[in-house]
Order: structure tokens, then sequence, then C-alpha cells
């Protein structure tokens, strides 16, 4: 139930959250607040810091576990000829039948949006935005967790699969040639737009408001994806995969700044 008196940045409209209203995400809730409530007590504002940088450290460990052994199913998948992978050559010969020059162009400057050097600005400055206006420090530190475990996931994900990219004659130059899977694209614009989108969601009031966030946040997520399959830069199981890593690193991050609200609220009262 929402308290008269709870911040408006803890909050999502109607939505405390500090209050879990699953059993399971009430049990994490008090398992969390009993195991630290001895050591913060009394503490420094300083220390609230900490507890949601090591609660975000146990919670992304537990989720990298569970999504690594996604991604290997997936990854077998991908090596069979039935299943999700036999979608990939089929959905890369539509995308080269409706290709053209000037089609080309406009999705090349568009998936750069989502590269290392676009994400990086975006999210950037949208960040140092939130930081300027709300004067929080929150944005930093959830984007700057987020964006680590993100980086992270790509690499390992790329070095441990090693999957190769569809052939660099099916594909819109400038070509790339490190491993495919997962796409780092859409695993970075997943992550990183989720957890925008999320910390954008608890300052606005109206319902449509939230509404329009939430769907230009999907829209960008699913595009920007779409767009490394229609230029032939990855195939559609290494996008899947994006996405589906994208979103539970963006929830793990989410979860662990919830459980940092809700260990505040009672061992900080005063704050």
């Amino acid at each position: 139930m929402l308290r008269d008196d709870t911040p408006a940045e803890e909050r999502i409209g109607s939505r405390d959250l500090a209050d879990w209203r699953t059993p399971a995400g009430r049990r994490l809730a008090r398992w969390v607040v009993e195991r630290t409530v001895g050591v913060t007590v009394g503490l420094a504002r300083w220390s609230a810091a900490h507890v949601v940088l090591v609660v975000t450290a146990l919670v992304g460990g537990a989720v990298a576990v569970a999504l690594t052994a996604v991604a290997a199913e997936v990854y077998d998948a991908v090596t069979e000829s039935e299943g999700i992978a036999g979608l990939d050559q089929p959905v890369l010969d539509q995308a080269m039948a409706r290709r053209s020059p000037g089609l080309d162009h406009a999705v090349t400057l568009y998936t750069d949006l989502g590269g290392p050097v676009g994400m990086s600005v975006l999210a950037t400055v949208v960040t140092l935005l939130m930081v300027w206006r709300w004067r929080s420090r929150t944005p930093l530190v959830l984007v700057l967790i987020a964006v680590a475990g993100s980086l992270a996931m790509t690499t390992t994900g790329k070095a441990f699969i090693g999957r190769a990219r569809p052939p660099l004659s099916d594909a819109v130059p400038p070509y790339e040639t490190s491993p495919s899977f997962p796409s780092g694209h859409t695993l970075n614009a997943t992550v990183i737009t989720t957890v925008l989108v999320y910390l954008v969601l608890r300052r606005l009031d109206s319902a449509l408001a939230r509404t329009v966030a939430v769907v230009v946040g999907v829209v960008f997520v699913v595009t920007m994806g779409l767009s490394r399959v229609f230029l032939g830069h990855h195939w559609l199981t290494d996008v899947v995969a994006g996405w589906a890593l994208g979103l539970g690193w963006a929830a793990a991050v989410v979860t662990a700044h919830r459980l940092f609200l809700t260990v505040r609220r009672h061992t900080e009262p005063s704050l």
C-alpha cells in the first residue's frame, strides 16, 4: 500500500517500490532486511549505498548463473536443424529481399545508435540530464551497474560460444567480424533502455505518460534488434538471446534497487 509520505522517486504511479506484492518478493525482501538491519542500523547515509551494491552483486550473480544455462540451451538450438534456429536463414532471406540502397543506409544509421559509441553517448546524455534535473545520483549508479553487467555478459557470451555471423555476402557494409552470439547491440540497448525507462517511470504521475514511455522503450529495443537481422550482422537467434539476457539483467538491477529502497526504509527511517 502506498504511504502518504512515500517520496515520488520511490514509487511508480500509485505503486510503492518497497511494497512487494508477490509471495516470492515478500520473502526475498524480508530475508534481505533481516540480514541487513543489524549491520546498517545507526550507520551514516553512505552505508546504504554499499547495501545496494552488495545486493546487486548477489542478485546479479544468481541471475547470471540462470542466464548462462539459458544461453547454453539457445546455443544447442542454434546448432540443430530444428527449433527456433530453423528461423534464422528464412528470416535473413526475407530481410535481404526487402533491402534497397536508401533503406540500407537509413537502417545503418539507426543501428549505430545501439553501438558502443552511439549507446554510450545516448546513455551518458540521458543519465546526466536525470542527475542534474532530479538532483539525485541514483540514475548514475543504476546505469553504471547496468552497463558494467551488460558489457560483461556480451563479452563472456561471445567468447564462450564463438558463433560465426551470417556470411559477408549476405550482409550490408560496414562489416563486423566479432562473434555473433549474442547480439551486443540488442543486449546493451535492452539493458540500458529498460533501466532508463524504469527511472523515468518513477517521476511520471500521468498513466498516459508512463504508457508512452514504455511503448517508446519497447519500440526502440525491438527495432534495434531487428535492424541487426535486416543488415545481416546477426542471426535472429542472436537477437532473441540479446533480448532475453538483457531483460534478465535489467530485471536484476531493478530488483536490487527496490531491495535497496526496502532496506533503507527499515534501517534509516529518517533519511
